[in-house]
């Protein structure tokens, strides 16, 4: 099958590394031929090294865009695909309008999304990443909604691939610290608030625990988070807040971690590389990854909705400093879980067949017509036109390099 996946920008973030990793999944375990069309971006030289064909598309931020429609409709008359996956709802609108409505090409939309966008189409198979949300999704009148869990290549994130050692000498954290981690685009949207509550955190604790917090990534709500952590590291009265800035292979950072804190993509590499992990969330939403609240995070999502205040992130933080021996049942537990439910094998088979269903199985025209005036209407009436894909100011995309900085 020739598959065209349809991604945003390539940015160091969850959703792009999985359109990266199943695009090479698919090829290599399913024979699929897939070549990738998104914005250039810093994670660029991952999908050059598993060597993935790459077509550039146009760099936007409001959707749909006429000039990604057009870039789009010109890629597939040249390559002619079976079927395209988008990923999320402002690849999958551009895909629905500008591709599968006028040239009937299948599509298949993965909304990663944690709550479910109504401007989309319900005709079109759309895969949603935990199955409260694809559950959701039924009763609101999709028809064909599948789940597909974020991948983790669990070989590539796995303890002892990289030298966390290394990572926690270069930023002076000593054996006698605990490091947290968080590796994140730093934007406004979803993820500034958690970053400063972690901030917040480590200002309230870190006059009587040992603790270290190390932020890696970067965007535009750098400035204000660096600011925070001086103002956090000038009243404790030591570098307990570091601004590690993008890694290219964030590996080492989650492999020198006692814990991690994150949500998503994110939360699940730390749990492969067997850190314990403080689900953050929403309204100050944190929750600690152990046995008893994995099955609440499989269905709900590695995220959730705070009562509005920072005493779960601290009561979970306590939780990970009271001992070594609980750090590490913890860390074993969730690289078990991770492999068990997010191995990017498994989640690949999954895709594949919901890529063969769309070639083979498609609406008729009265269905096809009344699903496209629904999600005209549901775009038109929450003004998605006024809705950025991201924030204004990104990183630069890098020029083309040599071997995938995250293979093993």
């Amino acid at each position: 099958m020739k598959l065209l996946s349809f991604a945003h920008r390539l940015e160091l973030g969850g959703t792009q590394i999985n359109a990266i990793e199943l695009a090479a999944e698919l090829r290599d375990a399913h024979g699929f031929d897939v070549t990738l069309h998104a914005a250039p971006g810093p994670a660029l030289p991952h999908l050059r090294g598993r060597g993935v064909p790459f077509r550039p598309a146009p760099d936007v931020r409001f959707h749909p865009s006429p000039a990604r429609i057009r870039a789009l409709r010109a890629l597939v008359r040249r390559e002619r695909p079976d079927v395209i996956h988008a990923w999320d709802w402002w690849q999958g609108l551009e895909a629905y309008f500008g591709v599968n409505l006028p040239m009937g090409i299948p599509l298949v939309i993965s909304d990663m999304m944690m709550d479910l966008t109504r401007a989309m189409p319900r005709e079109v198979p759309t895969t949603f990443g935990f199955g409260a949300l694809r559950d959701k999704a039924e009763h609101a009148g999709w028809r064909r909604a599948r789940l597909l869990l974020p991948p983790v290549d669990v070989t590539a994130n796995a303890p002892g691939v990289s030298d966390g050692r290394a990572f926690r000498q270069a930023h002076g954290v000593g054996d006698d610290e605990i490091l947290l981690v968080t590796v994140s685009r730093l934007a406004h949207v979803m993820k500034s608030e958690c970053l400063e509550r972690s901030i917040r955190a480590l200002r309230a604790l870190g006059a009587e625990l040992p603790l270290r917090l190390v932020i890696v990534g970067d965007g535009e709500a750098r400035s204000h988070l660096a600011a925070l952590a001086a103002e956090t590291n000038r009243h404790l009265g030591r570098a307990a807040v570091v601004m590690a800035g993008a890694m290219e292979d964030p590996r080492p950072a989650y492999a020198g971690a006692d814990a991690v804190l994150g949500m998503g993509g994110s939360a699940l590499r730390g749990l492969a590389h067997a850190a314990p992990v403080i689900v953050l969330g929403e309204q100050g939403f944190a929750r600690l990854f152990r046995p008893h609240t994995a099955r609440d995070f499989l269905h709900s999502g590695m995220f959730g909705q705070g009562d509005g205040d920072d005493r779960a992130l601290h009561a979970a933080i306590r939780d990970i400093c009271s001992s070594s021996a609980l750090r590490a049942d913890l860390g074993r537990f969730g690289r078990h879980f991770v492999v068990d439910h997010h191995g990017l094998g498994a989640v690949a088979t999954s895709l594949a067949d919901i890529c063969r269903e769309a070639r083979d199985v498609r609406p008729g025209r009265a269905a096809q017509g009344l699903d496209a005036a629904r999600t005209a209407f549901w775009y038109l009436r929450e003004r998605r036109f006024r809705v950025a894909s991201r924030d204004a100011t990104v990183t630069p995309a890098p020029r083309p390099v040599g071997p995938d900085p995250l293979q093993p």
